[in-house]
């Protein structure tokens, strides 16, 4: 089976879905994954309204354009977020506008302590988005409640909807400090597809250091500490999403250098420390 990849919004910050779409396609990726959706709770917003799919018809049609003219595929749409008082319906919308677009999965996270309500409104998620063939893919985040391995199987096993699925980044994966035979512990039917980034294997020892490393300074894929290999050869085959934010790297190189070498770097570390495909 030949590799596929993704270039996640993270790694091209700051560009709309068309930009995204088309830098993607000279920089030699497979997928695209767009961050254009918005918590409806502004202490939680995590993007500019003005490029949600969902509420932006010009954006929703420039970015099938994008997408139908450069034969990019989406893979998947961020972020849902399940918080207290949330009602996921709201993102019926959100899931209309992604599978209009092609897109198959929507990466979701949990902000809320309380354990009932995140596996009910988990489970709604599922159900409304089963329809547009979509998974509900839940990121454990360092930061966020549910922020283990642990915390998200217990979730989805939880609410036991076919469609539902874990999403691992190897930056929480590391700083969770998971061994990765606890992969062992995912059914497979659930990794639809897996972030790909790297970073200092020194774990910050604040949340604002948390923050700020993952969203502003990760590093190119076998060039930081995290045992990628050894996690990696956990997982089923499945589709790489390349999600390498790092702002001084993209101000001196531009988005679609700096997106070619994440690119080629992630490919270059996998055929060496993995089986090539």
């Amino acid at each position: 089976m030949t590799r596929e990849f993704s270039m996640s919004y993270l790694t091209a910050l700051g560009c709309s879905p068309p930009e995204m779409t088309y830098i993607a396609k000279q920089a030699g990726y497979d997928f695209v994954g767009f961050r254009s959706i918005t918590p409806h709770d502004r202490k939680f917003s995590a993007v500019d309204p003005s490029i949600s799919l969902s509420k932006n018809k010009e954006m929703l049609r420039k970015t099938k354009t994008a997408l139908n003219e450069t034969g990019i595929k989406l893979l998947d749409l961020e972020v849902v977020v399940i918080y207290d008082g949330v009602d996921p319906k709201e993102h019926l919308s959100d899931f209309e506008a992604a599978a209009e677009l092609g897109g198959r999965h929507v990466l979701t996270v949990i902000r809320t302590s309380d354990r009932h309500q995140a596996i009910e409104c988990y489970s709604e998620l599922c159900e409304l988005a089963k329809p547009f063939g979509l998974t509900i893919d839940l990121e454990f985040v360092t930061w966020f409640n549910v922020s283990t391995l642990k915390g998200a199987i217990d979730i989805v096993k939880s609410a036991g909807c076919d469609n539902g699925g874990i999403l691992i980044d190897p930056l929480h994966f590391h700083r969770s400090r998971i061994h990765p035979n606890e992969l062992e512990n995912v059914p497979k039917e659930w990794l639809h597809y897996a972030q790909l980034c790297d970073a200092p294997a020194k774990i910050p020892a604040t949340q604002e250091e948390l923050i700020y490393t993952a969203t502003k300074e990760r590093l190119y894929v076998g060039e930081g500490g995290i045992d990628l290999a050894s996690i990696l050869s956990k997982m089923p085959e499945i589709p790489y999403a390349i999600e390498i934010p790092n702002v001084k790297r993209i101000k001196e190189l531009g988005v679609e250098k700096f997106a070619r070498n994440c690119l080629q770097t992630a490919k270059e570390y996998l055929d060496r420390s993995l089986l090539p495909q």
